[in-house]
């Protein structure tokens, strides 16, 4: 029975997070578990393409590279849009064929982008890359549904591991292609990559139906009654958008930065760019310290993390050595606390994990694209400095809310006691 179970895919039903991974053997369950990080990584990769070469993109429609910014703001934005429309039906619909066929979606939407003639036909092109592109945070609810109990954070850091690689290798791949063979490329490989990706899953993945029988307009309705019910909820997606938009500054002007100041080309960014992929090793360990309790200390130093990397960011910019550390710390935090969060809100509802992963990477999106176009403003204003100072400030507002979150529990704990 094992090796049957082995080589063919087993249905999951939504009910226990640990009714899924009882019915597959432990090979099998690596096997998957690796499969849904590849596949996180390749999908969340499209959103970040277009970062290193927002110059190159400038130039060949003939717009300002102010004006490029929005090409990151709309995907990002296409993004978050993604997740409220899209992302709730892996509480409804059978999730491995959602996700394959999204992806085939995504890949007629690269092509596009791709070949677009002009700027505002590339810009919604862009729009639905984001809103496809949400397979990966279909893939990683999925993963904590096959998950046992007691490894749940290590499986998710294991998933968000693969999706933190593809958007940092993200950019590198976009550099060196981009120097190669022109920036288009990478949308025209990408697209033959999610074509890959859709088959991969169908054939690797168990099925996965939800129990839920209820309508897409009752499911829709029931995202705002999780809201309303769940402050951990609404803490941690608070938090995690601060963060990320911390994130998108750093990533979104740096490398005008290492352009203007530090004379880099396109191969070079990308090689910078990979300085940040060393911020994957934190997903297991954050996973690790959330299984044993200490989720909520990992948090708030996370948070303390992203202020100081950036404020090293601002203030030795000019030291190529220093500024990539600082990219590697920022991306070290902002995993962390991502891990750590989803983490704490999978545990909070086990049948609802994509309308609660809906409600928390809608609002870290919001606040990735929201940081994103008003980075691109600070930068031609104040310059880099402005942005480092705008992306220090929002973790610290992060570590404000974490502190009160604390002394409140702290208070409730000694009333109880």
């Amino acid at each position: 029975m094992r090796d049957t179970q082995q080589d063919r895919p087993a249905p999951v039903t939504g009910t226990p997070a640990a009714q899924g991974a009882s019915e597959l053997s432990p090979a099998r369950l690596r096997r998957v578990i690796l499969v849904l990080a590849i596949g996180c990584g390749m999908a969340v990769a499209n959103i970040y393409y277009a970062q290193p070469v927002l110059a190159p993109i400038a130039s060949a429609f003939g717009v300002s590279q102010g004006s490029t910014a929005l090409v990151v703001t709309l995907t990002q934005l296409g993004y978050a849009l993604g997740m409220v429309l899209l992302l709730p039906l892996g509480d409804l619909l059978e999730n491995r064929a959602l996700a394959s066929r999204t992806l085939l979606v995504t890949a007629a939407a690269l092509l596009a982008a791709g070949l677009s003639p002009d700027f505002g036909f590339f810009l919604a092109m862009s729009v639905l890359v984001g809103m496809t592109s949400v397979v990966a945070q279909i893939l990683v609810p999925l993963a904590a549904h096959l998950a046992p109990e007691r490894e749940r954070g290590k499986v998710v850091g294991t998933v968000m591991t693969g999706l933190l690689l593809g958007i940092l290798l993200a950019r590198t791949v976009s550099s060196l292609i981009a120097a190669a063979w022109g920036w288009r490329t990478i949308y025209l490989v990408s697209a033959v990559l999610m074509v890959a990706l859709s088959v991969l899953l169908l054939r690797v993945l168990p099925k996965r139906q939800p129990d839920h029988a209820s309508t897409y307009p009752q499911l829709m309705l029931s995202i705002g009654r999780l809201v309303r019910e769940e402050p951990a909820l609404r803490r941690r997606a608070l938090c995690q958008a601060l963060m990320f938009g911390a994130f998108s500054c750093f990533w979104t002007s740096v490398s005008f930065e290492l352009i203007g100041r530090h004379h880099l080309g396109q191969v070079g960014i990308g090689l910078f760019a990979l300085v940040g992929a060393a911020g994957a090793a934190a997903a297991p360990l954050a996973g690790w310290l959330g299984d044993r309790g200490h989720g909520r200390l990992g948090s708030g130093l996370a948070l303390a993390l992203a202020v100081v990397a950036m404020l090293l960011a601002g203030l030795w910019a000019g030291n190529l050595v220093l500024l990539a550390l600082a990219g590697v710390l920022l991306d070290l935090a902002v995993q962390s606390h991502q891990v750590l969060s989803q983490r704490e809100i999978y545990g909070l509802r086990a049948d609802a994990r994509a309308r609660i992963n809906t409600v928390f990477m809608t609002s870290v999106f919001l606040g990735g694209a929201l940081a994103t176009g008003v980075s691109g403003a600070v930068h031609d204003s104040y310059g880099w400095t402005g942005v480092t100072l705008l992306g220090a400030a929002l973790p610290l507002v992060g570590l404000a809310v974490w502190v009160v979150s604390t002394l409140g529990q702290l208070r409730e704990a000694r009333s109880r006691g």
